[in-house]
């Protein structure tokens, strides 16, 4: 049986095909529109590259060959270049509005290629996104995810140093405790920017040493703990959310059995989707930094997450459940030692939690 995702990331790696044609033919200069094909398939590639094992076919490659000739070519600066634009300014026209957004979504894809990663550090992206999202300006709904993919993976660990460096901590804090109404404005959707957010916090509490993590684990015992009633709060409604889609899967499962029905693999990643659609990762991402601040050897944080669960009518059984399938999910294109190295790491995370 395949994994979950497999059979819709072969299928979406056929329909990019026509789309990096058209991408590798881009050179990048200043003014200049990534084409929007291309856009619209990076779209779509985005959140399936934070879920899925990549498949060894043509298509990825010449997708890693797109991202590694921008970084060579100095692709990433000039997006950069051209995104600085729009710091403090909004985009006066739809024609330009889509180009600043072709050109973030452009970015995303070439900071899936761990060297971009480094370029993107070294080009000061970090600063230019987080004055983006100080700024309140149209582009702070791309920025925050362009900070997403800059800082996933251990490849993202440099940049999430830096971000402390910066005083990112600062303004990504705010965005946890509340959605901005401008951010629903400009099209991201409330569960979109809850899962860009929780995603850089739990990237930096795997990533994070020393000073910076000190840093990152005070900001959730500020003012009574309330990041950690925050983080409960999203817990419960992520977790009701989640569990409603998998009554209605199983519901329906049991009723293609009894017509005598098959199950198979495109149907079981068809349900996959449903309860991503329903919340399924941000909720994985959510208990994930449950179990990383109560391993963090605060007392007052282990005791907030424990006591809020009980009061609650939570489970740690559940946690555990949504952690240990977080963990079976790991795979994005990582040696095999790193991915056991690291369920390994969870599941320790877990016996303490």
């Amino acid at each position: 049986m395949c994994s979950p995702l497999s059979l819709s990331r072969i299928e979406h790696t056929r329909r990019a095909t026509h789309t990096e044609h058209e991408f590798m033919s881009w050179s990048p200069s200043p003014g200049e529109a990534v084409p929007p094909v291309a856009v619209r398939q990076l779209r779509q590639e985005q959140r399936l590259s934070k879920q899925v094992h990549p498949h060894s076919s043509p298509a990825p490659r010449r997708r890693r060959g797109t991202r590694e000739l921008l970084g060579e070519m100095d692709g990433i600066d000039v997006l950069l270049q051209q995104l600085s634009v729009f710091k403090r300014h909004n985009p006066s026209t739809a024609e330009e509005q889509e180009m600043m957004e072709n050109l973030f979504d452009s970015l995303c894809s070439c900071l899936m290629l761990p060297a971009n990663r480094d370029r993107f550090l070294k080009g000061e992206g970090l600063q230019l996104m987080n004055l983006m999202l100080r700024e309140k300006k149209m582009s702070r709904t791309s920025a925050l995810k362009v900070l997403d993919h800059g800082m996933t993976g251990p490849e993202g660990t440099d940049n999430c140093h830096k971000f402390v460096d910066i005083l990112g901590l600062r303004t990504v804090f705010p965005l946890f405790m509340k959605t901005p109404k401008k951010m629903k404005k400009a099209g991201l959707s409330e569960k979109e920017h809850e899962e860009h957010v929780s995603s850089i916090i739990s990237s930096m509490l795997r990533n994070l040493k020393a000073q910076q993590r000190s840093r990152l684990l005070s900001k959730f015992t500020e003012n009574d703990c309330e990041k950690v009633d925050r983080l409960m709060e999203l817990h419960f409604t992520y977790l009701e959310a989640v569990q409603q889609a998998d009554k209605r899967i199983e519901g329906e499962k049991h009723e293609m059995v009894r017509r005598g029905e098959i199950l198979d693999d495109g149907l079981e990643d068809e349900f996959y989707l449903r309860r991503l659609d329903a919340g399924l990762f941000v909720l994985q991402l959510i208990c994930y930094i449950m179990v990383e601040i109560s391993n963090s050897g605060i007392a007052q944080l282990h005791q907030r997450v424990h006591q809020i669960l009980n009061l609650r009518g939570g489970s740690l059984k559940v946690v555990r459940h949504i952690m240990r399938e977080y963990a079976e999910s790991i795979g994005d294109g990582k040696a095999t030692e790193f991915k056991e190295a690291e369920k390994k790491r969870i599941m320790d995370l877990l016996e303490n939690f």
